[in-house]
């Protein structure tokens, strides 16, 4: 498949709690543009540890990063209750990993699907 193809044939988030399990099913196929895809051009990602990622570009070469060094597959996590406030919403996981919880910010997009605006995979450290 094409990259073309690929981004033509990647599913958008329709609920904010898709973004979560888009994110483990493109990180299990090594897919950083598609994870990149999941996050506002302006996006901001609390990743790595003690760093701020700014922008669609800089979080795909951190996921680039991370897939060469994650072990696979990542698992699926927990999803906690979301909260909603109208075009936003507060989404978390338990982490499975032992790095502790993820929150994120998603917000709605004019076609209806939803992006992570902010993105803090590492709430508190291993237990």
């Amino acid at each position: 498949m094409t990259d073309t193809a690929r981004t033509e044939a990647r599913t958008t988030a329709s609920t904010p709690e898709d973004l979560a399990r888009l994110f483990v099913e493109r990180a299990n196929a090594g897919d950083a543009e598609g994870l990149a895809e999941l996050y506002a051009p302006d996006a901001v990602l609390a990743y790595p540890v003690g760093s701020v990622t700014v922008g669609r570009e800089a979080i795909r070469a951190v996921c680039e990063k991370m897939l060469e060094h994650a072990p696979r597959p990542f698992p699926f996590e927990e999803a906690l209750p979301t909260v909603r406030y109208g075009d936003l919403a507060l989404t978390s996981t338990a982490g499975a990993d032992g790095t502790g919880d993820r929150v994120q910010v998603a917000r709605r997009q004019p076609d209806g699907s939803w992006l992570r605006i902010i993105d803090r995979p590492e709430l508190r450290g291993p237990q």
